[in-house]
């Protein structure tokens, strides 16, 4: 029996290496002509395809499938309500009617329309926002808004690890639902792979509701590995909304010895815009749990706001699930709308030709271009890439910082003083089309004031990247870069 299995395997891999070209031209086609991408895209695949026969094909169908446009994600009970909504804002915009307390505001305006059109993202006015760059902070303030919780929790992160941080959440959301508030946790098989089934198990036998996004196939085989649910979102009572960068793990409170000091963005925000919030999650949820929650009216219901905010906000999403990418469009529209400054924070730089060019036009037009980056690796390629594009922007005249107090990992971007992009998203092109994202756009003078005065804090721990410390770099390095910056399109 064992020889008869050798003997088939042996006449499966020669007919294999016989037939390897003729193979690989079948491969390629189906990579070129099966699902539309990027040129950058197919010609970086079809090398690996070149240079790792055979093996380079199951890379690609882990990690290089295009599950864009494909309508995964719909909200058919909602829709209808939506789209009233929407028709309502853009009427007052095109008749002149939207009321922005700045009048400069106005030259957003075909942005807030872009938002509308193509993510039904309404603007909201009556929010309060608050702004959390650290990660105890931010923490301390979610354990004390859900211990308040009343009716419902809805929490989604990418990453959640089984340490000290989530053994003070785990406690009290299972306090939570034996009071009666319905607990859901939706989480990313892939970022929470170190947690066990035993640990959500745990959770549900507590009452509390878990539900896996593209979970795992046979154990530990991710076939979707490449598009990961990076949003990290939570809604109290449909009340308060937390989104940003933070997800839940040790080395988020700054207790990573690797990583040290970890600095990152968070908002809080009470007003309408968290009803917002409320929606990307269920649709999410939906789609992993199979379940339709837009049929619980009570978890759509417009509560009672504590404290009386005035900022202006739109929720986007973007991601396989979108049509367009609508993060990447809104980052390009703000680059290109900047007449004083912009302010970058991320911790990856890997922009596509059209950011790149915009952040290279505006230094050049001489607006004040900032981009500030960390000082150390959590992936070594990305990394690396992310020097090369910073030196690049660097010799175009623009600002470049490299973070020093620990790591960097906030999602920012300002314009004047007046607009902020805050959220999930990184300034990459997997941010831009792979992974599912999350942003608040902002549109107060008085919160993106303080957005841009934490920057201009972070600056003072940061070393300058002139062009002269670029230059200096050595020969190890500039292999690296050139290496990494190759595979970008991938990264």
């Amino acid at each position: 029996m064992a020889e008869t299995i050798w003997n088939g395997t042996a006449v499966a891999y020669h007919f294999i290496m016989d037939h390897l070209v003729i193979i690989n031209i079948f491969l390629s086609l189906v990579i070129i002509f099966f699902q539309r991408r990027s040129p950058q895209t197919v010609w970086t695949w079809l090398l690996i395809l070149y240079f790792i026969p055979i093996l380079g094909f199951v890379l690609y169908l882990m990690i290089g499938q295009d599950f864009h446009k494909s309508r995964m994600f719909k909200a058919k009970e909602i829709e209808g309500e939506l789209k009233y909504a929407v028709r309502r804002q853009e009427e007052r915009i095109y008749r002149k009617r939207l009321r922005l307390a700045n009048p400069e505001m106005r030259r957003f305006e075909n942005l807030i329309l872009y938002n509308l059109e193509v993510g039904q993202a309404v603007l909201t006015d009556n929010n309060d926002v608050r702004i959390y760059a650290d990660g105890k902070e931010k923490f301390r303030a979610l354990i004390d808004e859900m211990k308040q919780a009343k009716c419902y929790i809805h929490l989604q992160y990418y990453i959640i690890r089984n340490d000290e941080l989530w053994q003070k959440i785990e406690p009290l959301l299972i306090q939570k639902a034996k009071e009666g508030v319905e607990v859901r946790i939706l989480f990313d098989s892939m970022g929470c792979r170190t947690m066990h089934n035993r640990d959500w198990n745990r959770l549900e036998c507590a009452g509390i509701q878990v539900a896996e996004f593209f979970p795992a196939l046979l154990g530990q085989f991710q076939l979707r590995m490449n598009y990961r649910n990076h949003r990290k979102i939570v809604v109290i009572d449909g009340r308060i909304g937390f989104v940003g960068g933070f997800n839940v793990g040790r080395e988020y409170l700054g207790k990573n010895k690797k990583f040290g000091y970890w600095r990152d963005t968070h908002l809080c925000i009470e007003g309408a815009a968290v009803t917002s919030l409320a929606v990307r999650f269920v649709l999410d949820w939906n789609y992993a749990a199979k379940e339709n929650l837009f049929l619980q009216d009570n978890l759509f219901e417009i509560p009672t706001y504590t404290r009386n905010g005035r900022d202006p906000v739109q929720i986007i999403s973007s991601g396989p699930d979108s049509q367009t990418k609508t993060i990447h469009d809104n980052y390009l529209r703000l680059i290109h709308s900047a007449k004083k400054h912009v302010y970058i924070q991320t911790p990856y730089l890997i922009p596509d030709d059209s950011i790149l060019d915009a952040l290279m036009i505006a230094s050049r037009s001489g607006v004040d271009v900032r981009i500030m980056v960390p000082c150390k690796p959590d992936h070594p390629f990305v990394y690396w890439a992310t020097y090369s594009y910073l030196g690049e922007l660097v010799q175009a005249g623009a600002k470049c910082y490299v973070y020093n107090n620990g790591f960097l990992h906030a999602k920012t971007l300002s314009v004047d003083g007046m607009v902020a992009c805050v959220g999930t998203a990184n300034m990459d092109i997997r941010s831009f089309g792979l992974n599912f994202e999350v942003n608040a756009v902002i549109y107060s003078e008085r919160t993106v004031q303080r957005l841009e005065r934490i920057f201009e804090t972070d600056m003072t721990k940061c070393t300058h990247v002139t062009r002269k410390v670029y230059d200096q770099r050595g020969f190890v390095i500039r292999m690296k870069e050139q290496f990494s910056r190759l595979l970008s399109p991938l990264l």
